[in-house]
């Protein structure tokens, strides 16, 4: 079947709907990719425009068509332990920070955690790093804009491919192996379900969520490879509301392709895509 024209009045006006709903800044030089993205959905919704799947996404009041437009248009690049010199940082550091706390709790959040590699990361880390009594009293909470992805993060299923990279250890200690039952020796690894009860997850839109649900500040946040997608306005806002969620002292880890160099009063970089609350 031939692939609908993305016409660029149909560009407008999706691109349009992505930043009031979602804050996500679609330059022109995406056109192409929105168009290849969204063929294959046009195709499963019947449509034969991408007008019609614009009325469609209005249409949709419950919001879980946005949500897939998200997941298509989006980069959902993640893997265990990626970003290798924050670790090497928490490594030499967190066990100060831990003992450092100004309240019983230690709390980190995956914000933007995706398939949930990063978030299951910070739970290894953590077994790793510190003693039993002071792992119980770390919360790690998981956010993300998808129901699905988050779906698939708590599930905690992931491929051989998923897993090459992490020491055999590891793969022994915190996943258990399974059969696909397809052909041939085809296996996944389940993150074991200790490790993922250590983990809350739930649906939070970074840009226009409700930050007062947060009740309690946060000791670490991981934002990293999420604000790329958001124009400057929108990521000043978004660091301006971590600030708030980070007391004196706390961190704030992020990509590092980004940085914070219009937020030196809120931040102090402590090294190359690591941020320390002023």
């Amino acid at each position: 079947m031939e692939e609908k024209t993305l016409t660029r009045r149909e560009f407008d006006l999706l691109r349009k709907y992505v930043y009031e709903h979602a804050g996500i800044s679609l330059s022109d030089q995406k056109m192409s990719l929105v168009q290849g993205r969204l063929s294959k959905r046009l195709r499963q919704l019947g449509l034969t425009s991408y007008k019609q799947y614009y009325d469609h996404l209005l249409e949709d009041d419950g919001g879980d068509e946005l949500v897939f437009m998200i997941d298509a248009i989006s980069t959902n690049v993640t893997s265990f332990f990626r970003e290798r010199s924050q670790w090497e940082y928490l490594h030499r550091e967190l066990a100060p920070l831990v003992a450092s706390r100004p309240h019983k709790a230690f709390r980190i959040w995956s914000a933007g955690c995706s398939s949930g590699e990063e978030p299951y990361s910070i739970a290894m880390f953590l077994h790793e790093k510190l003693p039993s009594h002071d792992i119980a009293n770390c919360k790690i909470l998981a956010t993300d804009i998808s129901q699905d992805i988050l779906r698939r993060a708590m599930k905690g299923y992931y491929s051989s491919r998923n897993v090459e990279g992490l020491p055999r250890k590891y793969i022994t200690k915190y996943f258990n192996k399974e059969r696909t039952g397809g052909k041939g020796d085809d296996v996944q690894y389940r993150i074991q379900p200790w490790l993922r009860q250590m983990i809350l997850f739930r649906m939070f839109n970074l840009v226009y969520g409700n930050f007062s649900v947060f009740q309690n500040p946060m000791d670490i946040i991981f934002c990293r490879n999420v604000m790329i997608y958001f124009d400057m306005e929108t990521r000043d806002a978004l660091i301006a509301r971590f600030a708030e969620l980070l007391y004196p002292g706390a961190h704030l880890f992020i990509g590092h392709s980004e940085s914070l160099t219009r937020n030196s009063k809120l931040f102090r970089m402590v090294q190359p895509s690591i941020y320390q609350r002023i």
